[in-house]
């Protein structure tokens, strides 16, 4: 492992971030809107912030951007809270002050030649793929066609309803979306084994295999795979991936402690064409190619 890279200097700030707003959603779930002008002017779809939860505690916790305002300074993370620090974020109201510590990370990288992008979130790892879906809303140098899938054990952040998207090759029943993207113009459908209306009953990346399935070769030399999510969904994704012969980048989540690459607490394991090495998955990831990660 390589400590010599200073890529990301200059490019992560440290502002006192003000809160917006704050909604709580069932299951612990949280939105937190931060006015936070130098991390939204530089964020880039997959890029997280280090967020200071509470003067008491002086570890602080990294956050996925799931959307980004740079006219007006904002930006605004999904949270469930897991242990203390975020349980202490999520009393925070508005006009309260977070120290904040990015943009963070390299981020997804879509290539135009694949314009059929197929986002696949599961559960916390649902706001990169928002960012993600926004950002190739305002692009033009492709015809992009995003395909949003999230999936989650708990109720999902936002009401969901039936999609006004067909989407052919879809399997019958799962009709439920994200209302937002839904309203963009992007269709998403989502997946649960919870029982939830309008959901696909099995694991997202089962369907994800599902609407693969039903595309042909020309179809799927179009596709690019996106993910983000737990480990084990990652895995799935990177073997969905292969079974179909797309090019997959996952987003890996891995406790951090400093986030800026001088601890190396965050190492993975990575297949790179020199043979195997260790990244750090705050600075050199959080985004890497999935076949890497996870080999055959």
């Amino acid at each position: 492992m390589t400590h010599t890279d200073k890529s990301h200097r200059g490019t992560i700030f440290v502002e006192d971030a003000e809160v917006i707003a704050q909604d709580a959603f069932e299951a612990s779930q949280f939105i937190l809107k931060l006015k936070a002008p130098k991390c939204a002017a530089a964020a880039k779809p997959g890029a997280f912030v280090h967020l200071s939860c509470d003067e008491s505690l002086p570890m602080r916790r990294p956050l996925s951007i799931m959307r980004v305002d740079a006219g007006r300074g904002t930006i605004e993370v999904l949270y469930k809270i897991v242990g203390p620090g975020l349980q202490l974020l999520s009393g925070k109201k508005a006009g309260d002050r977070i120290s904040a510590l990015g943009p963070i990370g390299n981020g997804f990288v879509p290539h135009r030649e694949r314009p059929r992008t197929l986002l696949v979130g599961g559960g916390v790892g649902i706001p990169p793929m928002v960012f993600l879906t926004e950002a190739l809303r305002e692009r033009d140098d492709a015809d992009w066609k995003p395909l949003v899938l999230m999936g989650s054990e708990v109720p999902f952040p936002f009401r969901a309803r039936p999609s006004t998207i067909l989407v052919p090759g879809m399997p019958e029943g799962a009709i439920a979306c994200m209302p937002m993207l839904d309203e963009w113009g992007v269709p998403s459908r989502l997946a649960s084994l919870a029982g939830y209306a309008g959901c696909y009953d099995g694991y997202v990346t089962d369907l994800a295999a599902a609407w693969l399935s039903s595309l042909d070769q020309t179809a799927l030399d179009e596709v690019g795979m996106f993910a983000c999510g737990p480990t084990p969904m990652l895995k799935a994704a990177a073997a969905v991936a292969r079974r179909f012969g797309i090019p997959c980048q996952v987003s890996l989540e891995e406790f951090m402690a400093c986030a800026v690459g001088g601890c190396a607490g965050c190492g993975v394991k990575v297949t790179t064409p020199d043979g195997p090495a260790m990244k750090r998955v705050c600075v050199d990831g959080p985004v890497f190619d999935a076949q890497a990660v996870f080999a055959a």
